[in-house]
């Protein structure tokens, strides 16, 4: 796999609740650089980061009901139109975790289809937090997102109490159709990571050190 390979699965990622308007910029400078398929960014930070990579080809993501899921589904609903108008083109939301767990099917569908329907056609991803869940859970979890419509699970936020695992992304990849992505996300720091998750079944890696992987490349 060559740099620019490997680049083309990485979200460029900066959810730091500290990051600065500079360091946004500095986070798509290393996008363009590196050629990486979106940069994902905070809803606040939304608007820099796609007057700043306009015509690039490189997508913006943000993140809904982030980090923990638990806001109401109109919220949800709400901050992803927002977002969209203000120039992203993915959606990164997190599930209802606690409903899921409840085995409140109905609510979990709800939440993830108003997204869908809110985010107009953007690439939207399911953000399951692997480690709150049970493999049932998990796969529960692939089969609802997939009725809603969504494009695409993932495993983590990378602000739980565990990131991503190579068992989970392979349970994920069984557990979706084949037209639905997998994104693993959490912990991901090198090339020699980053292309074990991708043989597992990953189409996407979202990390904040997506230079380093791709510089690393050479020495896998």
């Amino acid at each position: 796999m060559t740099r620019e390979e490997i680049a083309r699965y990485i979200d460029h990622t900066n959810l730091n609740p500290k990051a600065s308007s500079l360091d946004i910029e500095h986070l798509c400078k290393e996008a363009l650089q590196y050629g990486f398929a979106a940069v994902c960014v905070n809803p606040c930070r939304v608007r820099q980061a796609a007057e700043l990579l306009e015509g690039s080809g490189v997508n913006v993501a943000s993140v809904i009901g982030f980090p923990f899921g638990a806001t109401l589904s109109e919220i949800k609903a709400l901050e992803t139109e927002h977002v969209i108008r203000d120039g992203a083109n993915e959606i990164d939301m997190v599930i209802n975790i606690g409903a899921l767990k409840d085995g409140n099917c109905a609510l979990v569908l709800k939440d993830i289809s108003a997204v869908v329907k809110a985010g107009s056609g953007a690439i939207v991803k399911v953000i399951l937090e692997c480690c709150y869940l049970t493999n049932d859970e998990k796969v529960l979890a692939c089969r609802l997102s997939a009725e809603a419509g969504a494009d695409f699970v993932k495993t983590s936020t990378g602000f739980g109490s565990g990131g991503a695992t190579i068992e989970d992304v392979m349970l994920l990849r069984r557990s979706v159709p084949a037209h639905m992505g997998v994104k693993a996300a959490g912990g991901i720091r090198d090339f020699k990571t980053a292309y074990a998750f991708i043989e597992a079944g990953a189409s996407r890696i979202g990390t904040s050190s997506g230079p380093q992987i791709v510089s690393s490349c050479s020495l896998a």
